[in-house]
């Protein structure tokens, strides 16, 4: 008797938690018969997103080759999905030598998950989408500090110890704080003084993180405060150009680097796949997370509207949702 394939799209921490949840459940066998897991994910290994604020900041790798992982017998394929057949229950690919390639699966999960939002390229700056985005920002803020070093003209030389950060999600916060401590530390390395070390947070709303109680948030405050970050409420960044970010306001803020967090969207590679979304790009599922109108395909994670049955609340994009969304259903 042939095998069952349990097909996972997508290496993130929905896909990975529900990679184990599933073998933990199962113990690699389905009416009898052996279960052959596959996950397939376009990156070389598993990327840390929580922790893509820090190579802003340190030299640190965020990505562990799947070899590397503590999660053991599972066959990885490094490629691109592009169509998924419910009715032959077959998905095809693109793999890394460009070959078009067709897999059949008794069992299918997506949780390809989300990309950072980008600016639009005339606003300047730049984004932290990715972790080579990452090293950029670390190289950048780095020179300006060398540079600031032999600078005589004080208003220029404070203005190459500035940063301002667009947007003030978690990312956004996690990264301003990380780069204020740096920066102080790596001024007092290079004879500046860190007092001149500034970070700015931009922040469109009237104050952080609306979602969370006002106990966190004057925590979170005083925290950022106690890092150097200085945090500019109802600021919405426009545009970086020739050292000045342009307010929402009408002021102008000068600065050495500014750096765009901007967010999440639903990975865009859904739009290929032949999966029902919402207009915003969103795989559509119900309560238990089956994709509508395509038996045994189930979808989890960012890429996903998942609502919550109880209170009407649609999920948010977190690694900590995905997370948990991935270890429920397996083990469901």
């Amino acid at each position: 008797m042939n095998d069952l394939t349990c097909v996972i799209i997508g290496g993130g921490y929905a896909g990975l938690r529900a990679l184990k949840a599933i073998k933990e459940k199962t113990r690699g066998i389905a009416n009898g018969r052996q279960i052959r897991f596959v996950l397939i994910d376009k990156q070389p290994g598993h990327l840390r997103k929580l922790r893509m604020f820090r190579p802003t900041a340190v030299e640190e790798e965020i990505m562990i080759p799947w070899n590397h992982l503590a999660l053991k017998d599972f066959e990885f394929i490094q490629g691109t999905v592009a169509s998924v057949d419910g009715g032959e229950q077959r998905l095809r690919y693109t793999d890394v030598q460009g070959n078009d390639v067709r897999i059949h699966y008794d069992l299918l999960v997506v949780a390809v998950g989300s990309i950072a939002r980008r600016p639009d390229p005339d606003q300047g700056g730049i984004a932290l989408t990715d972790p080579q985005a990452a090293v950029d920002i670390r190289e950048h803020w780095r020179a300006n500090l060398r540079k600031a070093v032999d600078e005589t003209n004080p208003k220029e030389r404070k203005r190459l110890m500035t940063i301002a950060v667009a947007g003030a999600g978690i990312s956004g916060i996690e990264t301003s704080a990380e780069l204020a401590l740096a920066m102080r530390k790596e001024a007092a390395t290079q004879g500046l003084n860190p007092a001149d070390a500034s970070v700015y947070l931009l922040n469109a709303q009237e104050r952080l993180l609306p979602e969370v109680s006002e106990k966190f948030r004057r925590k979170l405050d005083q925290q950022l405060i106690e890092c150097g970050v200085a945090v500019l409420h109802n600021r919405k960044a426009l545009q970086e150009k020739e050292g000045a970010v342009t307010l929402s306001n009408g002021d102008c803020l000068p600065v050495g680097l500014c750096i765009w967090t901007l967010g999440l969207i639903p990975n865009p590679d859904l739009r290929g796949m032949g999966l029902p979304l919402t207009p915003d790009g969103k795989v559509r599922v119900d309560e238990c997370y089956r994709v509508q109108g395509t038996p045994n395909v189930y979808s989890i994670g960012d890429c996903t509207r998942i609502v919550d049955p109880r209170d009407g609340r649609e999920t948010q994009m977190t690694c900590f949702e995905a997370g948990e969304q991935g270890f429920d259903w397996g083990k469901s």
